[in-house]
């Protein structure tokens, strides 16, 4: 028979519990955009009728590496989500303004 997950988790110690939730964070975090899909319920199909492209491109888009900022944002926007470039440096973090919305206006 199978236990529930938190049935499991209480068996944990305390210890444990705090070293799996950082653990999850950072999962929640960082992840490939096939992921990424996955998480927000989402089949290929699903995704490719809502950009009206084969699914065979979806699966293509998931195992790139490059691609243009317009790609990326539409397949973040077709799972719901909003697309933010953003730069990391030692003495701070900067939103990049420049690049435009599908509608046309500044993201």
């Amino acid at each position: 028979m199978a236990k529930k997950f938190a049935a499991l988790r209480a068996q944990m110690s305390p210890e444990s519990q705090v070293r799996t939730e950082a653990k999850a964070r950072v999962m929640l975090v960082e992840m490939p955009l096939n992921e990424l899909r996955q998480a927000r319920g989402l089949s290929q199909k699903m995704l490719a009728e809502v950009l009206h492209v084969q699914q065979s491109a979806i699966a293509k888009i998931q195992r790139r590496t490059d691609m243009y900022i317009s790609t990326l944002r539409s397949h973040i926007e077709a799972m719901g989500g909003q697309l933010e470039v953003v730069a990391r440096f030692p003495d701070g973090v900067v939103r990049i303004s420049n690049f435009s919305d599908l509608d046309g206006t500044a993201a």
